[in-house]
């Protein structure tokens, strides 16, 4: 059996981008260190690439990477890191998470599980950790909304009426495509609740996570005579928010009565999994939903009537909420949260049924998300075909590909678009967004399908004209992208120095080379293996190895220059860069200075809250401040759009090759 330095899990609640994306990162961080690594990946078709109980004994260290329930526990006693799915999306984080596992244990022993869970713990937040269990209940509730959504609105091919055997559209097939459609559907909420509650409870949880589920749907029966509980009356259900509760209820109920009953002989263990868990779990959770089955049903009114409320207001106020929450994050929390509000309304919209005004509303919010999920794909294919040349050959050709995801309905194919610029491309994307929901409600769109993208389009009420609305998001957003890229393209060529014009030719041809072969960075200059707590001691290194080399006269001035300049605002990049720069006349010759930490700066603002790794300091003498300075930090933050220039130099500690490798871009 082979064995692995490293074993990793990765899951998201959709199994579709982020799970395989976060595979991908991880896979090339290990290869770049040369590790050997076994992913395993939970996505909707199931668990892949399992790990076997001898590889996880044999690893080193292990990666979780996942906002769902990976059955972490199998990992007790190994160096691990735990985090959201998102964490690792990028070669580079990905490669600090497997440092960071690799790290947490740096004599090579076993950890204890108590240390482990400690280590997890604190890399998790209680934010996440709830996140992880509500998106382990979304990502199996999704399947079933997904097969019931699609057949109920195939069933509406035949007719909208064509199920009821009283109307004059009716068809036998429709109406058993309708009742296997609505069967799916009915399960959303149960399953939604069992595997929140699976997660935290594991197995036991199941049982008291279905029954919670069941309790949502259909409420406190009462007898309408009588007005009291009675088991043949009917009751109000409170929903998906009443299943959301439910399965927290019913997977803390389970860890409590692992307590209670911890006391028991060992040889009881088969009668508490069979017998005790289910029954007092079951009746305690059972009894608690139904008694909160009133304030629970309230709530779940006030929420759809707030909503309602929004589209009162107007389609621009309801459609511009959605469409920046769908795009804010590209199929994150915020984006699962629109997404799954549409499913919860539209799940009412079909039991209430066809011409209602539930049904209209729920089926008109869908449309508008499922637009809004839409578009951010499209925007990209659209700019990387009309500005072509001002994208990378990799960026053109994962465009072209996103016209597929698009369609679909997958938005995950436009995150690398937006870590590169989160500014100005976020607002794009999400005004792209918001155009296109706002124009599918007053199009008066209706979509009875909760997944598919165009492929639903047969269903779709007034289809062409919510093709049209995403259409038109994804052009206004595409364009102005291109004049994004475009304005960064010729901002970088004029940057670019321009061959000097010259009085003497002869001299010229002598003499210009050598001026445009000044090494600003000094192989003396470049530190590669330093370790700092902080920003400012960072900086005050630098000023003080400035002084040292003759490139400054007063290192307290050069550190107030660095300071004032962050004051204006961080200098800290991406991806574990930062560029620092002073401009003071106690600088007496332009220079850069660079300094590495792999273990990473911590306190420096950064656009992705990544540690810096690499400071390239920028040393300007005040008269230069127009001149040189613009030059070389123009180049420099050219150079680091450049993933060979940032792999390069991050990747080295050779301190001579970080100098040519920097002076080769500053020329």
């Amino acid at each position: 059996m082979a064995k692995f330095d490293i074993i990793a899990a990765t899951g998201c609640p959709t199994g579709i981008a982020h799970t395989f994306m976060a595979k991908e990162a991880l896979e090339k961080a290990a290869a770049e260190r040369g590790l050997t690594i076994k992913v395993e990946t939970h996505g909707q078709v199931g668990v892949e690439n399992e790990l076997t109980k001898s590889e996880i004994a044999g690893a080193k260290a292990v990666v979780v990477a996942a906002d769902k329930d990976v059955q972490a526990e199998r990992f007790a006693g190994k160096p691990m890191v735990s985090v959201g799915v998102s964490k690792a999306l990028s070669v580079e984080a990905a490669g600090k998470l497997i440092d960071h596992a690799l790290a947490a244990k740096s004599d090579g022993t076993v950890a204890a599980a108590a240390d482990v869970e400690d280590e997890v713990e604190e890399k998790e937040s209680i934010g996440h950790v709830i996140y992880k269990h509500l998106m382990n209940g979304v990502s199996h509730m999704l399947v079933f909304v997904v097969a019931g959504g699609v057949l109920t609105a195939v069933s509406f091919l035949w007719g909208i009426t064509s199920f009821d055997s009283t109307a004059s559209d009716y068809n036998s097939f429709a109406a058993m495509l309708k009742i296997i459609g609505g069967i799916a559907m009915n399960l959303m909420v149960p399953v939604l609740s069992a595997y929140i509650a699976e997660s935290i409870g594991k197995r036991p949880a199941l049982v008291p996570g279905f029954v919670a589920g069941m309790i949502a749907i259909q409420g406190l029966p009462v007898n309408a005579e009588t007005g009291m509980i009675d088991a043949g009356g009917a009751g109000v259900g409170f929903g998906f928010l009443g299943g959301i509760v439910g399965g927290f209820l019913a997977g803390y109920v389970i860890l409590l009565l692992e307590k209670v009953f911890a006391g028991l002989p060992k040889n009881l263990d088969g009668l508490k999994a069979i017998f005790l868990y289910p029954l007092f779990s079951t009746a305690i959770v059972g009894l608690v939903m139904l008694g909160i089955s009133g304030p629970m049903a309230a709530i779940n009114t006030a929420m759809m009537d707030f909503l309602k409320g929004l589209s009162a207001s107007g389609a621009v106020v309801l459609g511009l909420a959605i469409g920046c929450m769908c795009a804010f994050d590209m199929g994150g929390p915020v984006n699962k949260a629109a997404y799954v509000t549409g499913t919860a309304m539209l799940t009412e919209a079909l039991a209430a049924g066809v011409g209602t005004d539930t049904y209209n509303f729920g089926t008109n919010f869908m449309a508008a998300v499922s637009a809004a999920c839409i578009v951010p794909p499209l925007i990209t294919t659209f700019a990387v075909v009309v500005g072509k040349k001002y994208f990378s050959q990799e960026d053109h050709d994962a465009g072209v590909v996103n016209l597929i995801l698009g369609c679909t309905h997958i938005t995950e194919g436009a995150i690398p678009f937006m870590t590169k610029n989160i500014w100005p491309v976020m607002p794009i994307m999400m005004l792209g967004s918001s155009i296109a929901s706002i124009l599918t409600i007053m199009f008066n769109v209706h979509d009875p399908a909760p997944h598919g993208g165009f492929l639903v389009l047969p269903v779709v009420e007034n289809g062409p004209l919510w093709v049209l609305a995403i259409l038109i998001g994804a052009v206004v957003g595409g364009i102005l992208f291109v004049a994004f890229k475009k304005y960064d393209f010729e901002k970088n060529q004029k940057a670019a120095p321009v061959a000097k014009p010259v009085e003497a030719p002869k001299a010229a041809a002598v003499e210009a080379p050598k001026a445009e072969a000044v090494d600003f960075v000094e192989v003396e200059n470049v530190f590669v293996a330093e370790d700092f707590a902080s920003r400012d001691e960072a900086l005050s290194f630098v000023s003080n190895q400035a002084v040292k080399a003759g490139i400054a006269s007063d290192a307290d001035a050069v550190m107030n220059a660095f300071l004032a300049r962050e004051a204006e605002g961080t200098t800290g990049m991406m991806e574990g860069f930062a560029i620092p720069h002073a401009k003071s006349d106690a600088i007496t010759e332009a220079a850069v200075i660079v300094v590495k930490d792999e273990s990473g700066v911590t306190g420096w603002d950064t656009m992705d809250g990544a540690p810096v790794n690499v400071a390239i300091a920028l040393l300007i003498p005040g008269a230069q401040a127009g001149t040189t300075h613009l030059k070389i930090l123009s180049k420099v933050a050219e150079a680091l759009m450049d993933e060979d220039f940032r792999a390069t130099v991050k990747g080295s500690t050779d301190a001579a090759e970080i100098a040519k490798t920097i002076n080769a871009r500053l020329v």
